[in-house]
C-alpha cells in the first residue's frame, strides 16, 4: 500500500520534485533545530538582547547585501551544483565549528554571516531551478506541498529544538545541523536536471546582468503592474504581521507567554490548511482565486482593529485566535498563486536575477513601514493603526482590481518577453 501511495505521487508529480522537496525538508529541520538553538545559547551566555539583535542582522543584513549578486551566479552557473555544493560546504563549516570548538560568540557570529552569504547563493539557485522540477499545471500543487511540509516543520521544530538544546547544549544542535545539510545535499546529487551555463569573464559583466534582473522588471508593463501591487501591499501588510499582531497580543490583550506562542501556531495552522487546499484540491485553479482571497485576508486583517479588551472583553482571546487562522489560511491562497504566477511567467535565463531583485526591493521597502508603525502603537494604539493601515491597503487592491485585474490574473499563462 505505501508503495501503491508513493508510485501515485511520483506519478503526478514527479521524481525529482521529491527528491527536492525531501532534500528541503531535511535541511530546513535542521535549521529550525539551530535556529531554536542559537538565541538560548547567546542569551545563556551573555544575557544581552543587543547581542540578541546582531544575531539576527547578521542572519539577514549580509545575505540582502548579496542577494543581486547571487541572482546572477544562479542564472549563469549550474544551479544543481550551486545547490548540492552549498548545502554540502555548509556542513562542512558546521562540523568544522564542533570539531575545532569554534563556539564563541563573537565566532558563532562569523559563522553565522558566513552562512547568510552562503544561504543567499544557495536560494538564488534553487529559486531558479525548482520550476523546471515540475510541470507547469503542476506548480501550485507543488509550491503548496513544499509549503505544507515546511509549516510542519515550523509547528514541531521549535519543541525539538528546545528539547536538543536541554539535552545535548549548542554542539548537538549545531551537529544535528550539519548532518541534515549532507542528507539534503545526498537528495540533491540524485535530481535529474541539465542546463545550458555561461560563466561570467569579468566584473563589469556581474554588475550589468546584476542590474537587468531591475531592467526586467522595469522593462515590463504587466510585470510592472504586478510587482508594485505586491510592493505596496507588502509595506503596508507586513508591519501588521511583524508589529502589530505581538503587540496586541502581550502588550494590548496581555497574554501568557503560552498563549503568546498559541497565536502563531494558529496561524502555521492556517496557512498548512490552505497549502492542502491547494495540494490536494485547488491546484492550478487557485491562481484564479487570488483577489476573492486577498479582499477576504483585507476583511481579517481588518478585523484586527476590532479584536480588544476594550472592545470584545473575555471574548478577545478566542476572537484573535480565529482571526489569525483565518488570515494564515487566506494570506496562503494569495502568496502561492502570486509566486507560482511569477515562476510561470518569468524565463528560465533570468529567474534568480528576477526574483534576488524583488526580493531586495521587498526587504528594502519593509523597514519604512516597521520604523512608522512601532512609535504609532505606543502613541495612539492596535485600533486607529490597523485601521491606518488596512484601509489604505483594500482602496490599493480595489484600485488593482478595476484597473489591471485581467493583468494580474493574466501574469504566467505565457513567458514574458525580455526587453533589451
Amino acid at each position: 500500500m505505501a508503495r501503491g501511495l508513493a508510485d501515485m505521487l511520483d506519478s503526478r508529480m514527479g521524481r525529482n520534485f521529491w527528491l527536492y522537496a525531501v532534500g528541503r525538508w531535511i535541511s530546513r529541520a535542521g535549521w529550525v533545530v539551530q535556529d531554536v538553538a542559537v538565541p538560548l545559547y547567546v542569551l545563556d551566555k551573555t544575557g544581552s538582547g543587543a547581542m540578541m539583535s546582531l544575531f539576527v542582522m547578521a542572519e539577514l543584513i549580509p545575505g540582502l547585501v548579496v542577494n543581486p549578486i547571487a541572482g546572477v551566479v544562479g542564472d549563469r552557473y549550474d544551479r544543481k551544483k550551486l545547490m548540492y555544493g552549498l548545502d554540502i560546504a555548509r556542513g562542512i563549516l558546521l562540523f568544522a565549528v564542533i570539531a575545532f570548538n569554534l563556539l564563541g560568540i563573537y565566532q558563532l557570529l562569523a559563522v553565522q554571516v558566513v552562512m547568510s552569504v552562503m544561504g543567499a547563493f544557495f536560494s538564488a539557485g534553487i529559486v531558479g531551478m525548482f520550476p523546471d522540477l515540475v510541470e507547469r499545471e503542476q506548480l501550485a500543487r507543488a509550491n503548496s506541498i513544499l509549503q505544507s511540509g515546511g509549516q510542519v516543520i515550523r509547528i514541531l521544530g521549535p519543541i525539538l529544538g528546545g528539547l536538543i538544546y536541554a539535552l545535548g547544549g549548542i554542539k548537538l544542535a549545531i551537529l544535528i545541523n550539519a548532518v541534515s545539510f549532507f542528507g539534503s545535499g545526498l537528495f540533491e546529487v540524485l535530481i535529474d536536471y541539465r542546463r545550458e551555463t555561461r560563466e561570467l569573464s569579468s566584473l563589469r559583466e556581474v554588475w550589468s546582468e546584476m542590474l537587468d534582473g531591475f531592467r526586467f522588471i522595469k522593462g515590463s508593463k504587466n510585470l510592472m503592474v504586478f510587482v508594485s501591487f505586491g510592493v505596496l501591499l507588502n509595506t503596508l501588510l507586513n508591519p501588521v504581521l511583524v508589529v502589530v499582531i505581538p503587540y496586541l497580543t502581550r502588550v494590548e490583550l496581555g497574554l501568557s507567554s503560552v498563549q503568546f506562542g498559541s497565536v502563531e501556531t494558529v496561524a502555521t495552522l492556517g496557512a498548512l490548511a490552505g497549502n492542502l487546499l491547494i495540494a490536494l484540491k485547488l491546484g492550478q485553479r487557485s491562481e484564479g482565486m487570488l483577489f476573492r482571497a486577498l479582499f477576504t485576508e483585507l476583511a481579517c486583517l481588518t478585523a484586527l482593529a476590532f479584536v480588544t479588551r476594550s472592545i470584545l472583553g473575555e471574548l478577545a482571546y478566542p476572537a484573535l485566535l480565529v482571526t489569525i487562522c483565518l488570515i494564515g489560511f487566506f494570506n496562503t491562497l494569495v502568496n502561492v498563486p502570486l509566486f507560482t504566477k511569477l515562476q510561470k511567467a518569468v524565463p528560465d535565463d533570468f529567474r534568480s536575477r528576477f526574483f534576488t531583485a524583488l526580493e531586495t526591493v521587498m526587504m528594502a521597502t519593509t523597514p519604512l513601514g516597521m520604523a512608522l508603525v512601532g512609535p504609532l502603537l505606543d502613541a495612539a494604539g492596535v485600533t486607529p493603526v490597523v485601521l491606518a493601515l488596512t484601509i489604505p491597503s483594500v482602496l490599493i487592491a480595489l484600485y488593482y482590481y478595476l484597473r489591471f485585474g485581467r493583468i494580474v490574473i493574466s501574469i504566467g499563462s505565457e513567458k514574458l518577453e525580455v526587453v533589451p
